[in-house]
């Protein structure tokens, strides 16, 4: 880990001792976008924004609505990875970092969900999400890509005329999808199979930071674009009946989000540089 890992794992486990939980073994879950560490014995998880907090600011204001809209969706019995109940959820803030707290669920970490499993949940999520009334900004992960760019811009991560060709790609995406008249509803955001967990009760969803207003298709390109299958059996999967072509946008959308986040965690994990390079070739190759 790096020293804003380590400073994120202190900071989960001084918040979490202030508020009289005891932590004896943090055990570290994840360490990429977030960190995620396990404050065992408690059946507690911390998510504390690191690469994101540098780029979300401020970084509570995502967390809040992970919060929020996963408490939604855990009133409505709808399985998902709820807030802790063990202390206040949060957001906190400790060494100028966001975090918050969440139950412990205990899943299969190896196992990875299936289209057949994927699609339909998904719709499911959809149906319940019609309900939900918190505030949120439209297709935030789409048009916050724009703000990423001015704020990794000074730190030289991404050379020059990838980053003129980047902002080309964003505006001619961002006018694309901006005239679209779809229909809207509240959002996962970032709706893929790595985002669900194999509990003994079945599948659960997590990771709500992402969750935005704005059409289906989204999450849909989000869903299909990592399933590991080929676009028409992912889309089948889902039960809709409209083209693959309508979501062409989407699928570029998701292409240049990737691109720039994948640079943005390669300039703290150098073992995503390759990914995040492929990721830069696609695009090069539409907008230059």
């Amino acid at each position: 880990m790096d020293s804003l890992s380590r400073r994120a794992v202190a900071a989960a486990v001084a918040v979490a001792r202030g508020h009289g939980l005891r932590c004896d073994e943090p055990e570290v879950l994840a360490d990429g976008s977030n960190v995620l560490v396990h404050l065992k014995p408690a059946p507690v998880v911390a998510r504390v924004a690191t690469t994101t907090g540098l780029v979300r600011k401020p970084a509570q204001q995502w967390l809040a609505l992970d919060l929020d809209l996963a408490g939604f969706l855990a009133a409505q019995n709808f399985p998902v990875v709820p807030p802790s109940g063990h202390l206040p959820p949060g957001p906190h803030l400790h060494d100028g970092l966001a975090l918050t707290f969440w139950e412990f669920v205990d899943h299969d970490r190896s196992y990875v969900a299936g289209v057949q499993e994927v699609g339909p949940f998904l719709r499911e999520l959809h149906t319940v999400l019609r309900g939900y009334s918190g505030r949120q900004q439209w297709l935030s992960p789409v048009f916050e890509i724009s703000q990423w760019l001015d704020e990794i811009d000074p730190y030289s991560v991404i050379d020059g005329e990838d980053m003129a060709m980047l902002r080309r790609g964003f505006a001619e995406i961002a006018a694309r999808i901006f005239v679209l008249n779809l229909a809207e509803q509240p959002l996962h955001g970032d709706a893929h199979r790595k985002n669900l967990l194999k509990t003994k009760r079945g599948l659960v969803w997590t990771d709500f930071e992402d969750a935005c207003y704005g059409p289906i298709e989204w999450d849909l390109a989000c869903f299909i674009r990592t399933s590991g299958e080929d676009r028409a059996t992912a889309l089948a999967s889902y039960g809709c009946d409209f083209a693959l072509e309508r979501l062409e946008p989407f699928f570029a959308a998701r292409d240049l989000q990737g691109a720039v986040w994948g640079a943005i965690l390669s300039s703290r994990f150098p073992d995503r540089r390759e990914r995040a390079e492929e990721w830069l070739t696609v695009c090069r190759e539409r907008y230059r």
